[in-house]
């Protein structure tokens, strides 16, 4: 078959970029892991000082730093030896208070190639990969990677969108977080909302211990539990708000959670779905995000739905559309799109 030059450089040219930010990407877990790009926020500063600032092997922070420079992960001034970071750069990388920190991603994405043996075997078998089959990195990662865009939307922007939702946790109402993993969300409301009591849930027992740990730190445990419990059977009633972040694709059957949410829910109780960014349609998410959606789904999301025993997974990319029907399915009686950013969909269910 005759291989057009021009179209075949051009893929060439994308595999080679690929194939660079996929090793790098190991380079930006170790600097996150070892301070390295906390420290370099400091100012500019050679190979040698910051190895010395930061206890690390010189020479290998000295490559590490040049790893950065070629990735425009730093700067390098030629005339000085100097490396730093922009004000841009360091709020991503080095900031964790930052809503826009995205180092910890790179745990979840080092993650998938540690644990790409295990989703071979999902793939040439039944395709089950528990979530809590995976590394702990899928945990940690997944909570600091997300953590600081909850605390930079959800309180001042998704929680105010929903009708009438702030007013009836100002007075004092009860709140789920189905899912709740790490207990961030839950946490970020119960400091916002004093007067209200969550109650966070996931399956998996040692997410649940961490949450209880950063209630605890945070001072809010008098107001917030955390349980062991899945999406289908947590307990309770009466809820003012049932929250599920970025999770119900995940989820082995996310009908019979949409129908266990509603079954808990207070009159005039609502439903709030975060879900990642996406349209309806495949060929409408086959853009950058979309990449990183569904790769992450092939590999996580979707082994984790099955090992749940789903006959129709919805993955990271199911879009309003998909949405909709499980709500519908489940008995809600009204979905709109309260928010939405680049990174998520936030549906408001009434039932």
């Amino acid at each position: 078959m005759a291989l057009d030059q021009e179209k075949l450089q051009a893929f060439l040219g994308t595999f080679a970029r690929d194939l660079g930010a996929t090793i790098h990407a190991a380079t930006v877990a170790l600097g996150d892991e070892l301070g390295l790009y906390r420290a370099l926020a400091a100012g500019p500063q050679t190979a040698a000082e910051l190895a010395a600032r930061t206890g690390c092997q010189p020479r290998l922070v000295e490559e590490w730093l040049n790893a950065q420079a070629a990735s425009a992960y730093c700067q390098y001034e030629a005339a000085t030896g100097r490396y730093s970071l922009t004000a841009e750069q360091a709020a991503c990388l080095a900031d964790e208070s930052s809503p826009t920190f995205v180092a910890g991603g790179m745990q979840i994405a080092n993650l998938t190639h540690r644990d790409l043996a295990l989703v071979r075997s999902a793939f040439e078998g039944d395709g089950a990969v528990g979530w809590h089959e995976h590394h702990s990195d899928l945990f940690s990662g997944t909570d600091r990677f997300f953590r600081t865009r909850y605390a930079a939307n959800l309180v001042d922007t998704w929680i105010p969108a929903l009708d009438g939702v702030e007013d009836r946790l100002r007075a004092g109402g009860r709140v789920a977080d189905v899912g709740c993993g790490y207990g961030a969300t839950t946490i970020l409301m119960a400091r916002a909302y004093p007067a209200s009591t969550f109650h966070g849930f996931d399956y998996h027992a040692e997410s649940v211990e961490a949450a209880r740990k950063a209630a605890s730190e945070a001072g809010v445990s008098e107001r917030v539990t955390f349980e062991i419990a899945g999406a289908e059977d947590f307990p309770g009633t009466d809820y003012d708000l049932v929250c599920i972040f970025n999770a119900l694709h995940e989820f082995g059957d996310p009908v019979g959670a949409a129908r266990r949410i509603r079954a808990a829910l207070a009159l005039g109780g609502k439903w709030l779905l975060v879900e990642p960014y996406a349209a309806d349609r495949v060929e409408d998410n086959l853009t950058d995000l979309g990449r990183s959606f569904y790769s992450i789904s092939t590999l996580v999301c979707v082994p984790n739905a099955l090992s749940q025993g789903a006959t129709r997974a919805l993955g990271a990319q199911a879009g309003e559309a998909a949405l909709a029907q499980v709500a519908t399915e489940a008995g809600f009686t009204w979905l709109r799109r309260a928010a939405e950013n680049p990174m998520n969909l936030v549906l408001e269910a009434t039932p």
